[in-house]
């Protein structure tokens, strides 16, 4: 054992003194953003879409009272810090350094008998993608509806539009398949097309977005939506349910723990300032998810107020959350009772908006199918082969959200508040490998011109954030079964967003992806011929070809190292 362990500190000595100029070749070999500008937008696009625009004011709608919606604010700003932004500097410069998706990341950092953990990752981002295409697939739909449609005066007529389309028809198959076609499209040549799209659509989107947010703050009894949304119900601070959906909705919008960057960090350089992005990418996120909100909100109470005087605020937040089966619709249905206010021209900016909706969706789902190619890619499948395979199995598994709109609603709640169990994971892979070695060598020393990752992410990662995952999930649990909450449905029911249906799917998921992993592990063993039993760990050595070799292999050189199909190959130091 001591020997083992001898072998172990010398492995870890040799990985930190090598020179860490070898580690790849960023200025050739590799497909990399050709500019700063492009590299922003597209991580810009990879995160703000319909999830600021869509789903960031409805959960805020669903936690508020009658009072106001600032604590809900609060708990998700405080998990932007304390969650969001320490993930994303791990996926960063998880990618960047290893140059792979994320099953081949988590193999290179922590070994082949964890794979599953990076699985459950794409996975769930997967799963995210096959009801995302379908709200991608609305966008669609209403870009095209209000070319030839009049906007409607009232939100009867706005909801009655949106229950025709969405919940009584068939044409959400049809929208969800155009959006599935286009972004698989738009990453048939991976980084390139990637750019060319984001710095087109990214921008558009924002000015759209900008124009009317300042539109909706001239309307009449705007401001008292804006007061609401800003006004605190302390007591909220002790609904579990307010922190779960505070996390997954500030992951969902900014990213963390889907797995999404470190793919499109693997285009990026030592040059380019991933604790930077880290911290000013989200940041900016959810200021655009705050705008959204403040439009939505204002539009609400300014529409409600002039044509319905002797509503109150609770009867105005009643009728939000009454926008669908958990207010799915609210955007939908209010926005262009917002345009209509505007005149002629409200017409024009519905279309544009819708328009732009839709190419946030775009830019969005575009870096899901880049992360299930380039996961592909990883395991020997070419793109041409991959992309089409993306394509078919996304449109398959989302067709029950495409038909169903509770179905969509159930999946929705269930996978984004998995991605809590998603920053978990990465936190495993960070302590695994180390995460003061992480932050000193693969984040600090393989940077240039960029931030210095601080000791204090170091306690946040370590710390913090399993104890945010556990303390969260552990609580709504018990809220859940001891008082019942959550949409009027018993926790033991196989419900729409109750206990037993949340942890019955996560439960599935992750046993099928353990069992793979295993008979993984076994094949491989038995095809290579090695003679070590499957419970046997292997000890990772960080080298400039990012492989792995055993304890037997430094033995007789440092120049060994294993690919992601485990076979032996020689590398230059």
């Amino acid at each position: 054992m001591s020997a083992r362990r001898d072998t172990k500190k010398e492995e870890l000595e040799v990985t930190e003194d090598i020179d860490l100029e070898n580690f790849h070749d960023v200025d050739g070999s590799r497909a990399h953003f050709s500019s700063t500008f492009g590299l922003v937008l597209s991580c810009m696009g990879c995160v703000v879409g319909t999830g600021n625009i869509w789903r960031f004011p409805r959960i805020v709608a669903n936690n508020s009272d009658e009072t106001g919606g600032l604590v809900f604010l609060i708990v998700w700003v405080i998990f932007l810090f304390l969650w969001s932004s320490p993930l994303l500097m791990l996926e960063y410069g998880t990618g960047r350094y290893t140059k792979k998706a994320v099953l081949g990341s988590f193999r290179e950092f922590i070994g082949d008998k964890h794979i599953w953990c990076g699985a459950w990752i794409s996975m769930v981002t997967f799963a995210i993608s096959c009801f995302y295409s379908v709200v991608l697939g609305w966008c669609f739909y209403y870009f095209i509806y209000y070319i030839g449609h009049a906007l409607p005066v009232k939100e009867d007529e706005a909801r009655a539009t949106f229950k025709d389309f969405a919940e009584e028809s068939h044409w959400p198959v049809l929208t969800h398949f155009l959006a599935i076609l286009l972004s698989g499209l738009c990453v048939t040549k991976g980084v390139k097309t990637i750019e060319r799209v984001s710095v087109v659509l990214v921008p558009l989107l924002l000015l759209i977005v900008l124009f009317t947010f300042v539109w909706s703050l001239t309307r009449k009894f705007g401001d008292k939506g804006i007061e609401f949304l800003f006004t605190p119900h302390w007591n909220s601070f002790l609904e579990p349910r307010v922190w779960v959906d505070a996390i997954s909705q500030n992951a969902f919008d900014t990213g963390a723990g889907m797995g999404l960057m470190i793919p499109y960090s693997a285009y990026m350089t030592r040059q380019n300032g991933i604790v930077k992005y880290g911290y000013l990418i989200p940041a900016t996120n959810n200021l655009i998810s705050l705008l959204c909100g403040i439009t939505i909100f204002g539009t609400v109470f300014s529409s409600l107020i002039e044509s319905r005087p002797s509503y109150t605020q609770a009867d105005i937040i009643n009728i939000m959350k009454d926008s669908g089966p958990a207010s799915t619709g609210l955007t939908f249905i209010w926005m262009p009772v917002l345009f209509q206010t505007i005149g002629d021209f409200g017409r024009v900016m519905a279309i544009l908006f819708f328009l732009s909706l839709s190419f946030a969706g775009l830019t969005s789902l575009m870096s899901n199918f880049e992360l299930v190619t380039k996961t592909l890619e990883d395991f020997g499948l070419s793109r041409k082969f991959g992309m089409p395979l993306a394509i078919t199995v996304t449109f398959l598994l989302g067709l029950p959200s495409a038909l169903d709109i509770n179905f969509l609603t159930n999946q929705d709640f269930v996978w984004s508040f998995a991605l809590v169990i998603n920053g978990g994971m990465l936190w495993y892979m960070a302590v695994r490998f180390g995460v003061g070695r992480f932050r000193r060598f693969v984040v600090n020393a393989y940077s240039e011109n960029d931030w210095k990752l601080t000791p204090v992410w170091q306690f946040i990662i370590t710390i913090l954030v399993p104890i945010q995952a556990l303390v969260i999930i552990i609580w709504w649990g018990i809220d859940l079964i001891t008082n019942e909450s959550g949409d009027g449905e018993k926790w033991y029911e196989f419900g729409r967003e109750t206990l037993v249906m949340t942890l019955t799917q996560w439960f599935v998921l992750m046993l099928i992806l353990i069992l793979i992993n295993v008979a993984y592990l076994k094949i491989r063993d038995r095809m290579r011929g090695q003679d070590f039993m499957l419970g046997r760990e292997t000890d990772p050595l960080l080298l400039p070809s990012s492989g792995y070799v055993t304890s037997g292999d430094v033995e007789n050189s440092l120049t060994i190292s294993r690919d992601l199909k485990g076979n032996l190959i020689e590398q230059k130091l």
